[in-house]
């Protein structure tokens, strides 16, 4: 392999959130972190060596966004997920979550609802919440840990106040890659009720074998132009420091609905060094990408196989794509009081509570495997000990 990812490399004293903000976080510092999402790797070599280029230049004034920038965006859409992104479609943005809450300020009005699918990414209810509109859930169905979506529920929680849905796709944190009849399924019933679709792509790149990421718009002329997607280089090349996303509306006349909505909130100007970062992944960062993802492929199925075996009561079902586990332990206690004791203050590792996620994530906790082997192994005979010896 070009590419070590296997050698563990020290991010503590870096002003560093997965490891540095332990105390403020879980309340002690012992705890092994697996949990925020971004990755224990070192990013592409390509980004590291535009970034030092940069430097080496001492002003670092606004940066303009060049063409080169979407060209690199709309050629990997295209090379990657055979997805014909037009360059006028682009915007950037500092962050998916910010451009979740512009969708919401752009496309709604105060009370109108928003349908997310449960167990999700928390910011999805957050942003719905803290811009004064009414979500609505539309659970995911879970059969023997496989995830899918509840469309006949869908249809009965749609009403002519409902504007949004916003899909996580691939979705955090049951790591399902959704099909395209499942997508299409939903996007046509979104479609024919007039709710815009939101699509949350940010785990696109990160498929494994067997499975296909396909993006919401690629689906059809009419899906296109229901749909606000949403993509980063940020999780794929492990650069979510820089800040910094793109938008995609195929739809003009939503889109300068977004771009008045971006101007007003004055966060479309972007950061030098994250658009520099991120052009240089996009043009980069394939032959890094294409190892990776097998590395991570095998810490899912070694963390599978390694539950099944060692951990008794708990569950887990090798996800399809993303670098994100989610744990069942409903067969060791359905106290989440309980759970959180035995992960933190027994095996001392640092994971996401599950109950964060809405409907359906009590009793679960979200495990990020994008570390070394012999880190993600150690976090599991943590688990292993503590379940023994309660």
């Amino acid at each position: 392999m070009a590419f070590d990812f296997d050698t563990p490399i020290s991010r503590q004293n870096t002003g560093c959130c997965k490891w540095d903000d332990l105390q403020q976080v879980f309340g002690r510092t012992d705890v092994l972190p697996l949990w925020v999402a971004d990755m224990d790797f070192s990013a592409p070599p390509g980004v590291t060596a535009a970034l030092k280029a940069r430097l080496e230049h001492p002003v670092y004034g606004y940066h303009t966004r060049e063409k080169p920038l979407f060209e690199s965006v709309a050629n990997w859409e295209k090379k990657r997920h055979g997805w014909q992104v037009e360059l006028e479609w682009l915007m950037n943005a500092p962050g998916v979550v910010p451009s979740i809450s512009a969708a919401i300020l752009a496309f709604t009005e105060p009370g109108d609802e928003i349908i997310i699918q449960p167990p999700v990414y928390p910011p999805f209810s957050a942003c719905v919440k803290n811009n004064n509109r009414r979500l609505v859930e539309n659970p995911l169905i879970e059969d023997s840990g496989r995830y899918t979506p509840d469309l006949e529920d869908l249809k009965r929680k749609i009403t002519p106040r409902t504007k949004l849905l916003i899909l996580c796709s691939p979705h955090n944190p049951v790591g399902r890659v959704w099909t395209r009849d499942e997508l299409l399924t939903l996007n046509e019933i979104c479609l024919n009720h007039g709710v815009t679709v939101i699509s949350d792509e940010i785990h696109c790149d990160l498929a494994f074998s067997g499975h296909r990421h396909i993006p919401t718009a690629a689906l059809g002329e009419a899906i296109a132009r229901n749909t606000v997607a949403m993509i980063s280089p940020s999780k794929t090349f492990n650069i979510a420091g820089t800040y910094t996303s793109f938008v995609v509306i195929p739809d003009a006349g939503k889109r300068r609905k977004f771009a008045q909505t971006i101007e007003a909130l004055k966060i479309g100007a972007g950061n030098l060094f994250g658009i520099i970062a991120a052009e240089a992944a996009y043009r980069t960062g394939e032959a890094w990408l294409d190892e990776l993802l097998p590395y991570l492929e095998a810490n899912a199925g070694y963390l599978a196989e390694y539950v099944r075996q060692n951990l008794p009561g708990v569950k887990v079902v090798k996800p399809e794509g993303t670098y994100l586990a989610w744990l069942d332990f409903r067969g060791v206690s359905g106290d989440p009081a309980y759970l959180q004791e035995l992960l933190l203050n027994r095996a001392k590792v640092g994971l996401n509570d599950g109950a964060a996620y809405g409907h359906g994530g009590a009793g679960f906790a979200r495990l990020n495997f994008a570390c070394s082997r012999s880190l993600l192994q150690e976090g599991l005979v943590r688990i292993e000990q503590a379940l023994k010896n309660r």
